[in-house]
């Protein structure tokens, strides 16, 4: 009883009325104080958990260990594993906008407009723990890969809207497998030199393959 009224009124299990937590709560982490804090906590610590072990091997008690709170408040706030999983995988609402504002302009430098786009996604700390989270569960989890391939096939449809001719769906195909392949290899792999990198001098190596493969010629028959 104890741990379900902590779970709907956001308390403790164990907070004496003072305030001051008991050895009970301390020793089980306990709960931040305020609901919005208490979500970002458990949230942060889902998305370092889904992207570094992976759908499979991330459990609520360890996301509530890292977040230092009850697993009785994980499951309140998200309800089960799969909604605390469809939760730290949600992209910014702005991203269709972002990547539109990037795709706009000269299109002889949409390939650099594109990869500066995509590696700011993964440089920033929070959409790159939803996409690392999604490349790592994708393997093993469907909604990870059905969420990864949303993702993809919206950049490049938005791609496509820019391009004209009966290759462009080969195009920006080729154009996101090797953006792809660059965050596999920079961000999940940590292939060295390419993981410490600058983000510049990836952008200027990286950006001209793409460019080919939105606007020049694949030497095809």
């Amino acid at each position: 009883m104890a741990a379900r009224k902590a779970a709907e009124t956001g308390e403790a299990v164990g907070t004496p009325a003072s305030g001051a937590p008991s050895a009970e709560a301390q020793r089980r982490g306990g709960r931040r104080p305020g609901d919005s804090g208490t979500r970002e906590a458990i949230l942060s610590a889902a998305r370092v958990g889904f992207a570094t072990q992976g759908y499979a091997g991330t459990t609520i008690r360890g996301v509530a260990s890292a977040a230092g709170v009850d697993p009785a408040l994980v499951n309140h706030f998200y309800g089960s594993k799969d909604g605390l999983f469809a939760a730290s995988l949600e992209l910014p609402a702005d991203l269709p906008e972002r990547l539109l504002a990037a795709l706009d302009g000269d299109r002889d430098g949409v390939g650099e407009r594109l990869v500066r786009f995509y590696l700011g996604l993964w440089e920033d700390q929070v959409t790159a723990g939803q996409l690392r989270a999604m490349m790592t569960s994708a393997v093993s989890h469907e909604q990870a890969a059905s969420l990864l391939r949303q993702f993809v096939n919206r950049l490049l449809t938005q791609l496509a809207d820019h391009l004209a001719g009966d290759d462009r769906e080969l195009r920006v195909t080729l154009a996101g497998s090797q953006l792809v392949g660059l965050a596999f290899a920079r961000y999940l792999l940590r292939i060295e030199p390419l993981a410490r990198a600058d983000p510049e001098t990836v952008v200027a190596a990286v950006a001209p393959t793409v460019q080919r493969y939105v606007t020049g010629d694949l030497g095809l028959a």
